[in-house]
């Protein structure tokens, strides 16, 4: 497939550029500087980029789907110790070189950049091993399983050439894209509070064909690869925290339990945290998979009204546009709840009003539920693998995207760390990078 399906963030980006202050929005996510057409007809007089996709599983085939419209992009291998996987990846691009063992696929000088695919519990040996070989790196999120080895990945990035990109895709999303441009413009009025939130109703649990496969297949229910819930989903919204504030929260506290699926994992299915900054600002997490009722909500509270970045609208605090029926019945409403006496002096509630949702976009978003395993369809994942290629080309890093996702993947190990201690817990000093401010 040689038809470019990328092209609408670039041609958004572009359109972004042209408008006032377009510029200095885009020096505020200098990743993106390099997704417009411009860009894009620099890369096709050039050859395609030869990539390898290291874990053929679910995600790593969805990864396949989308390189298939990336027309700078050629899959010259796959690589998985799972049969059954590499076998259903191979049907996909029979001409791709097959292998068991990834250190074998890293000897191939032909390749130019790997996309790893696997439990989270490889990610740095992975990418380490990746980077020593000369390769640019495409990683799923979370960078790593622990701090030390996010902080031994970070280091080898800083030291070598190589391009790094994890898949930070609200990062590359438009209505993200263009809500961060929003609350950054200051019309809104100043951040002063966030609200994340990821409900699902699912055990999380994988098929196993045999009983030795169990922590292979089923790598996200168990300690040794996994950072559970956090890792999985709080590595996106915390991400998004930090991009709209410039800062790190100095300090998180929550709770984590295993409520419902009593099925012998060992990472919790319900999470609630809260991260406070040094300025007061919290972040108020929570996620939970016995229960979908609330889905998912990227929510950044501003003096002058809220921003729901998952659906791409926003409400005011004072809207105007209110019509003026409901209007004369709010006035009527107000004014019989001002006439009523309590303890003496007139009382007003202090109750939720009825807002009205403001699209960040003019054309149509894509809204993800929270409630898929693998990936949707216009969240961004298409795009920041389309950049990734492009840099496989080019040899250009994404600036800021290691950064961000350095934060955000500490901040979900913190507070998993802050729950297993049920203590207020600081962020560490031996992990901070010169990105930080706090």
């Amino acid at each position: 497939m040689g038809k470019e399906v990328d092209l609408g963030l670039r041609k958004f980006i572009k359109e972004l550029g042209c408008m006032a202050a377009g510029t200095a929005v885009l020096s505020s996510m200098p990743w993106l500087n390099s997704c417009t057409p411009d860009k894009l007809k620099e890369v096709r007089r050039e050859r395609k980029a030869r990539v390898a996709l290291i874990g053929t599983g679910s995600r790593g085939c969805y990864h396949l789907v989308n390189l298939r419209g990336i027309g700078h992009a050629e899959v010259v291998a796959l690589c998985d110790i799972y049969p059954e996987n590499l076998a259903r990846a191979r049907e996909m691009f029979p001409r791709a070189t097959p292998y068991a063992d990834y250190r074998k696929l890293l000897e191939d000088k032909n390749i130019d950049g790997v996309i790893i695919a696997t439990p989270l519990g490889t990610h740095a040996r992975i990418t380490l091993d990746s980077l020593s070989a000369g390769k640019h790196v495409f990683c799923e999120k979370a960078m790593a399983l622990t701090m030390d080895e996010c902080k031994a990945v970070y280091d080898a990035y800083v030291r070598q050439g190589k391009a790094l990109y994890y898949c930070m895709q609200r990062m590359y999303d438009e209505k993200y894209i263009k809500g961060f441009s929003l609350i950054a413009s200051g019309e809104l009025g100043e951040v002063v509070g966030m609200r994340c939130h990821w409900f699902r109703n699912a055990d999380w649990r994988r098929p196993v064909p045999s009983p030795e496969l169990e922590r292979q297949i089923n790598w996200r229910l168990y300690r040794e690869s996994s950072g559970g819930l956090m890792t999985e989903l709080a590595s996106h919204q915390l991400e998004v925290c930090t991009l709209v504030t410039g800062k790190m929260p100095v300090e998180v506290s929550g709770f984590g339990d295993i409520i419902y699926w009593k099925d012998g994992r060992e990472v919790y299915d319900s999470c609630s945290l809260v991260y406070r900054f040094s300025d007061g600002r919290l972040i108020n997490y929570q996620t939970l998979i016995s229960n979908k009722f609330n889905g998912m909500e990227d929510q950044i509270l501003c003096s002058r009204g809220t921003v729901d970045l998952s659906k791409g609208v926003y409400y005011l605090e004072d809207d105007h546009t209110v019509n003026g029926m409901r209007q004369l019945l709010n006035q009527i409403r107000d004014g019989i709840f001002a006439a009523v006496p309590v303890a003496g002096p007139s009382w007003r509630p202090e109750v939720k009003g009825e807002y009205v949702p403001h699209a960040i976009l003019e054309s149509p978003v894509s809204v993800n539920g929270g409630q898929n395993m693998t990936g949707v369809e216009n969240d961004g994942s298409l795009e920041i693998l389309s950049a990734f290629c492009q840099s496989c080309i080019t040899g250009a890093k994404a600036p800021n995207l290691v950064e961000e996702a350095y934060c955000s993947t500490m901040l979900c190990l913190l507070g998993n760390e802050a729950m297993e201690k049920r203590e207020v817990t600081a962020f560490p000093d031996r992990y901070r990078i010169p990105y930080m401010k706090f």
